[in-house]
């Protein structure tokens, strides 16, 4: 999917007008109810500034967990009014509902560059179901709406796609640089283009492989999944995670790979652990030859050498999943390694979220990266190359 014609925030008159902003302010909470980690309200701060900056009278939106349709205070949005009034240095007014009276009421009265916030759109059934009367009455409180949600952009949601049937309809900065970044990748990578894949399924990451084995130059595939390939391959892999109806698949993938002039790279070594424990006895031991009763936990040193040199002089490379079980300290060397190596290429690199985008912020090596996605679920499919109907609904430029 090629987004790169979309219209920006800056391609349309946006003063004294009413701007829908949808955001992902789906962040996590404390128990005291502080917000733990404002990452993602940031991360909208640059087009909410720029439509303040610019004379728009703001209205924001979000969801925030899962209330299943109903009214629930747990799930309020009112502490990311109080957080975004501190970061703006002005007062975010916080309506008590979504479509209702108070919503209606402050958007009439907004004055230009002030900022309202309404409740969880997910206090609505009709927001997931994408009703078009709740999308209708939803866009009625403005006139330009700005998606600026990637994490949820892979969601066909009334907030995310549904509005935009009723109102002009273009992108923020945030879904502007995932579109810029990962999208330019796909289309016109800077060459060698390197391709990372981990995670525990095939089957999770089956439309990822597929899109880009026809695009890269090399193709790293550690995680559990690994397992499934070399299992595929006729080796022992012990009780090592294996999705028995993916071998052929497997196979399928490793022909494609050979067809296309694809390096393929499979873990050399493996770090091996009793049973699925942090703190179970572990040793190294060569991929192709894992005991029966033993489960593979992370790559060995041998395979994080191995990637880390075929990243070395990669032009692009695109991360998606951990090496291994990563949050455990005693099996997260394979990803830390391969963290380390991408960080220090020089390459455009691009870590598309979930997993390994955590793993990347915890190790520290957050701003070595060329960019980290904000949307787990929305940045896979956005490399299998499937529609993003939050995106695919914005204006094409002239």
């Amino acid at each position: 999917m090629n987004y790169l014609n979309k219209k920006t925030v800056e391609d349309i008159d946006v003063a004294g007008k009413r701007v829908l902003v949808r955001c992902d302010f789906n962040v996590p909470f404390a128990e005291d109810g502080s917000i733990a980690d404002p990452k993602r309200i940031n991360e909208a701060l640059k087009t909410i500034k720029y439509l303040v900056d610019h004379k728009a009278k703001v209205i924001l939106c979000s969801h925030l967990g899962r209330p299943k349709g109903e009214f629930n205070p747990k799930y309020s949005l009112a502490p990311v009014a109080a957080y975004l009034s501190t970061a703006l240095g002005q007062e975010v007014k916080m309506a008590k509902d979504v479509i209702g009276e108070s919503a209606k009421s402050i958007a009439a009265s907004l004055q230009d560059g002030e900022v309202e916030l309404i409740e969880n759109v997910r206090f609505h059934n009709e927001e997931t179901k994408n009703d078009p009367a709740f999308a209708k009455e939803l866009a009625s409180l403005a006139e330009i709406y700005v998606n600026d949600a990637f994490g949820t952009a892979h969601r066909a949601h009334a907030s995310t796609e549904g509005v935009s049937h009723y109102l002009p309809a273009v992108c923020g900065y945030l879904i502007q640089k995932e579109i810029t970044v990962m999208g330019g990748a796909l289309t016109d990578p800077k060459r060698p283009f390197v391709a990372i894949l981990g995670g525990a399924k095939v089957s999770d990451k089956i439309g990822v492989i597929n899109n880009l084995i026809s695009k890269v130059d090399t193709l790293i595939i550690g995680g559990g999944m690994a397992y499934t390939f070399l299992r595929a391959q006729g080796y022992e892999i012990g009780t090592s995670i294996c999705e028995e109806d993916k071998l052929d698949l497997a196979k399928e993938t490793m022909a494609n790979a050979e067809k296309n002039g694809v390096k393929f790279l499979l873990p050399v070594d493996t770090k091996v652990g009793k049973e699925y424990a942090p703190d179970t006895e572990s040793k190294i031991v060569p991929s192709t030859d894992i005991p029966t009763d033993w489960m593979g936990l992370d790559i060995g040193p041998k395979t994080t050498e191995l990637f880390a040199e075929a990243v070395k002089n990669a032009g692009t490379v695109v991360w998606n999943g951990p090496m291994g079980v990563s949050e455990w300290e005693n099996f997260a060397q394979g990803t830390i390694g391969v963290a380390k190596a991408v960080a220090e290429s020089g390459a455009i690199s691009i870590i598309g979220g979930g997993d390994s985008a955590a793993a990347v912020e915890k190790l520290g090596f957050a701003d070595k990266m060329t960019h980290i996605s904000t949307g787990g679920g929305a940045s896979l499919e956005f490399l299998e190359g499937l529609e993003l109907p939050g995106i695919a609904c914005l204006n094409e430029k002239e």
